[in-house]
């Protein structure tokens, strides 16, 4: 027996050696993988190939806009609101001077897709049959939870789907969709990111046309805050191009350059959306603002979606807020204004003159000899030229004011009876913000639809106060500066709405912000001393000024 013990003893020792020296030699290995993330199947799949046609849909825009009538969609939609609903089809965030592309990295996804719903949403339920839409790209409401009734591929980046079969006439699948509310009062200070994570939209390509660098710097030059920035690329676009449904396709940088400063006769300064959302993002990106371009079709209530509801807009990504729409076309009964009324490059100096060294004493002037036979009572001859050019110099004034009164009143009327009730909105408030432009309190870019208000109120105490002279200035009407007689307030609150929410507003609201614009613009006159007053109406400013 004692044999047997040793070898046993042996061969034990033996195995706990090796079961040590392989747990020594493996442990740290097997440990590391413990934190590793679990293999994706998916990762082995090929992704859905992408044809051209969905790369770049923004090419679609020329060709949609010459057949406005195709059905494209049969759309039924709850919990909406009463507006128009948006649908997005593609988010193209990729540019490299020549054409914008999708560069998403579809993957096979279920029914339920990945992604946590923001904090503040609306779920909006659609029911979608293709009709005429050709292509792979599904379009959905943006950011889509949930799809049935069609197998699909997911990018979470932009939150686009494809089907990788194509789509087809008759198909019919519903999306669940949770929609962002965003917060119009954090876009007045919210700021911009930065980084590797936003590179990819803050990207701008070689071969930069001078002239688009010149005008983006224009129009950041008098507004610092981001979002003033977009506003004014905003602006600047609706209120000097045209939109038409003619326009050739492209948005290369050469199609851009002819696009904004192309003569007016010859085919510039016009385009369809493509156009204007291509030329807004470029111009956001070189004022430093991260954006990328979007094509999708209105849908306005159930029922179907023509070509002719189908356009691209341009968003801007906010820190805290995140991706905002901006809509730089004009609106349909504005005539836009040439671009060298507001953006002029400027002339090349010219060289400096040599300056001729002064001479000793100034050379003397002779006298004028005098004409015999004609004494100075006798020089009567140019008094009636005089009178003349005096009189007609009064005519002529007496005319340019009655145009610019003329001018005036038909903006006026322009901006508060014609459009629908959000436009309407929008040209009250534009009211208001001249007339205080013209007490001399301009408001900047910078500031939310509240704080101007709050601006408002506090001028007109002030010079009421002024005006009555019984009072300290900002104490005058109700004696609270912070008090709102005419309501502006209110007529804030509707531009927000107008912008945040279009469509919802109606023409009784549309008449209070009228109301409330006249009757403040003509507090603020009444307060203005006499000769003021006078040439308040025929004061040219409003007829030129960037809104």
């Amino acid at each position: 027996r004692g044999p047997v013990r040793a070898r046993a003893t042996v061969v034990s020792a033996a195995g706990v050696a090796v079961v040590v020296g392989s747990a020594a030699l493996l442990g740290p290995a097997l440990a590391g993988r413990i934190d590793d993330r679990p293999v994706d199947p998916r990762r082995y799949v090929p992704p859905p190939r992408v044809e051209s046609l969905d790369e770049n849909p923004l090419i679609r825009i020329s060709g949609w806009a010459l057949e406005p009538q195709q059905k494209l969609l049969d759309v039924s939609t709850r919990g909406s609101g009463d507006g128009p609903t948006t649908i997005r089809l593609a988010v193209l965030s990729d540019y490299d001077g020549v054409t914008w592309r999708v560069g998403a990295t579809y993957r096979t996804a279920g029914r339920v897709l990945p992604g946590g719903d923001p904090q503040a949403t609306d779920v909006v339920r659609q029911e979608i049959t293709v009709a005429g839409l050709t292509g792979r790209l599904l379009p959905a409401v943006a950011t889509p939870r949930t799809v049935d009734g069609a197998r699909v591929a997911y990018d979470p980046q932009s939150g686009t789907l494809i089907r990788p079969e194509g789509l087809t006439p008759g198909l019919r699948y519903t999306v669940t969709s949770a929609r962002e509310r965003l917060d119009a009062n954090l876009l007045a200070t919210a700021d911009v990111p930065a980084g590797a994570q936003v590179a990819r939209v803050l990207r701008v390509p070689d071969g930069t046309p001078e002239r688009l660098r010149r005008l983006a710097t224009h129009l950041a030059e008098e507004n610092g805050a981001p979002y003033a920035r977009a506003a004014a690329v905003e602006q600047f676009l609706a209120e000097h191009y045209r939109l038409v449904a003619d326009a050739p396709s492209g948005h290369a940088y050469p199609n851009l350059e002819f696009f904004l400063f192309g003569p007016r006769g010859g085919g510039g300064q016009r385009g369809t959306s493509e156009q204007f959302a291509a030329a807004f993002a470029v111009l956001g990106r070189l004022t430093g603002l991260p954006t990328r371009v979007v094509v999708g079709f209105t849908a306005r209530g159930d029922g179907p979606v023509r070509a002719a509801d189908a356009y691209a807009w341009p968003e801007v990504l906010f820190a805290g807020v995140g991706w905002v729409p901006f809509d730089p076309r004009p609106r349909p009964d504005t005539a836009p204004r040439p671009v060298e009324d507001d953006f002029r490059p400027a002339p090349p100096s010219p060289p400096p003159s040599e300056v001729p060294e002064p001479t000793g004493t100034p050379p003397a002037t002779p006298p004028a000899a005098a004409t015999p036979g004609r004494s100075s009572g006798e020089r009567g001859g140019p008094t009636p030229l005089l009178v003349g050019f005096g009189a007609g110099g009064l005519l002529l004034a007496g005319l340019v004011l009655a145009g610019l009164v003329g001018c005036r009143r038909a903006q006026t009327r322009a901006r508060l009876s014609r459009g629908d009730p959000g436009t309407r909105v929008g040209g009250a408030w534009r009211h208001t913000t001249d007339a205080l432009r013209l007490s001399g309190r301009p408001v900047g870019g910078d500031l939310s639809a509240t704080e101007v208000a709050d601006r408002a109120r506090r001028a007109l105490a002030e010079d009421t106060g002024r005006a009555s002279g019984s009072r300290p200035a900002g104490d005058a009407g109700t004696g609270d500066p912070g008090a709102d007689p005419v309501g502006l307030a209110e007529l804030a609150g509707l531009l927000n709405q107008a912008a945040f929410a279009p469509g919802t507003l109606t023409d009784a609201q549309a008449d209070r912000a009228r109301d409330v614009a006249v009757g403040y613009a003509a507090a603020l006159r009444a307060a203005r001393p006499r000769w003021r007053r006078l040439l308040w109406s025929a004061h040219p400013g409003p007829l030129r000024w960037p809104r």
